[in-house]
């Protein structure tokens, strides 16, 4: 059989169809934007490929004769007259337990030159928010191993708590030891921790600090760099968001913290401005509320008809000199189910971490607070409330009554308790345990310089009473022997 008789029968044998690819020309490019003609049927955020160029862009604005493309990379190798084609898929993420332990940009792919992802599924960055039918009320504590965050301002699972505060201030710090934290929960969330607009370094130093601590077992790491593209910085928090809600949809845990969200509004007013929508106040877009509250409602406890699983949002906000009023904080605060409050002039003090007992608040986590905790802890924030208003009237006056002195020095031997280094989380059985013998008196004669050294003996000491930790841990209530107990090893780690 010679070679023209093969080519027909395998013509005839071969089904031919036609496939139509509906392109476009690039009219206009700069600033990663592009604007394209002839995409009559192009639809809003619908992902387009640059065939020369061999980059991917992202349709968002849909005007009478043109098509405004962000490009999801670098625009150098785009050309004025350059085909643009059609996709027909909306931007998606690779997602699954395949990710965890990685280090991924905003499109899923791997920069920790650890080699490939073989992610088995995708999820569209932009998903719906679970309806109120489908969700149950937050009731389970979401430890961060923080003594403040813990006493004062709980988190449960499922809750969108904010972070705020000036630059510098030990926002991340905060987010971090959450993550360490979980190392030793028993039902360990999966965490997704979203840096936008970091530095490379930074972003570096963080992943070295979760490897050596064992946290990147359970951690992805969503990197949108200082110097990607704005389209990038957009994206990142949703990609982010996706990966979390595939654990949230398969019954499991999920901790989602986008560090920080004034960096992606800042990115979406640059897009938006080169874009040539109209600005409003402070020159962002109108949507820049629509922006992060299609994020951050997809946090969420699901029933347990849905599997019950849960997405944890700790969204990241900075302040500009402490303006907890500012156009971004206000929006967001208006989002989320409370905030932790860090204060520039606690954190001079030396308060470290320097949350702001009066403006941080937890509108759902005391009910997901464990027992012990709640109890404890139940008068602790008006007691450090009623010690700031003391402490500022004493500024003014020497001539304090008894009462006064008394409550001054607990308030003080209280803030010195709270005070916690970096990557130092607590179990919350020790967090109890030290907040009942703050509560009680019981410190109120130990000298401040002495409090830190207490604490340790006092970890220790509960170390040594394994079965007492499991009493705090598990009891609805601390019975009258169990606090007999506790104030036992109080005074022996008082006198160590």
């Amino acid at each position: 059989m010679d070679k023209i008789e093969q080519f027909k029968r395998q013509l005839e044998t071969s089904p031919l169809s036609a496939e139509i690819n509906e392109i476009g020309q690039v009219v206009e490019v700069g600033d990663g934007i592009v604007k394209a003609s002839g995409l009559m049927n192009v639809e809003n955020f619908e992902m387009v490929e640059f065939e020369r160029a061999r980059v991917f862009g992202l349709v968002l604005n849909l005007e009478e004769y043109e098509t405004g493309i962000i490009v999801l990379g670098p625009d150098d190798a785009i050309k004025e007259g350059d085909v643009v084609k059609r996709t027909q898929k909306t931007i998606s993420v690779p997602v699954g337990p395949e990710l965890v332990g990685r280090v991924v940009d905003p499109l899923g792919r791997p920069v920790d030159g650890k080699g490939p992802i073989a992610a088995k599924e995708t999820y569209p960055i932009e998903r719906p928010a679970p309806g109120v039918i489908d969700r149950q009320p937050v009731d389970r504590p979401l430890h961060t191993g923080i003594l403040a965050v813990d006493g004062l301002v709980p988190i449960g699972r499922g809750q969108r708590e904010l972070i705020l505060g000036d630059r510098g201030l030990g926002k991340t710090a905060i987010a971090v030891d959450m993550i360490i934290n979980q190392k030793n929960e028993k039902n360990r969330p999966v965490c997704v921790y979203v840096a936008c607009g970091q530095k490379k370094s930074k972003i570096k130093r963080l992943v070295k600090i979760l490897e050596d601590a064992g946290a990147m077992e359970y951690t992805i790491v969503v990197a949108a760099f200082a110097d990607d593209p704005a389209a990038l910085l957009y994206l990142a928090p949703y990609a982010g968001c996706a990966m979390g809600e595939w654990f949230r949809d398969h019954g499991r845990d999920a901790v989602a913290v986008y560090d920080d969200l004034t960096k992606q509004a800042w990115a979406w007013r640059e897009v938006s401005l080169v874009l040539r929508r109209p600005p409003g106040r402070e020159a962002y877009p109108g949507d820049i509320f629509y922006l992060h509250s299609r994020l951050l409602e997809r946090a969420a406890q699901l029933s347990e008809k849905l599997g019950g699983g849960s997405l944890t949002a700790l969204p990241i906000v900075e302040t500009q000199a402490g303006d907890i009023s500012g156009y971004i904080p206000t929006n967001v605060i208006s989002i989320t189910d409370g905030q932790i409050f860090l204060n520039s002039s606690l954190f001079y003090k030396g308060q470290r971490p320097a949350i702001d007992v009066g403006t941080s608040v937890s509108r759902v986590g005391s009910k997901a607070q464990t027992a012990a905790v709640k109890k404890v802890a139940g008068t602790l924030k008006l007691d450090l409330a009623q010690f700031q208003e003391l402490e500022r009237f004493s500024e003014f006056t020497e001539e304090l009554d008894a009462q006064t002195r008394r409550l001054l020095e607990r308030g003080k031997r209280m803030m010195e308790l709270l005070k916690q280094p970096d990557l130092r989380p607590l179990p919350f059985e020790v967090q109890a345990v030290i907040i009942f013998a703050g509560t009680k008196g019981l410190l109120d004669d130990l000298p401040l310089e002495s409090i830190a050294t207490f604490k340790e003996k006092l970890a220790e000491e509960l170390d040594s009473a394994p079965e007492l930790a499991k009493k705090i841990r598990d009891t609805e209530k601390l019975e009258n022997e169990v606090e007999a107990k506790l104030e036992e090893i109080i005074k022996k780690a008082q006198k160590m």
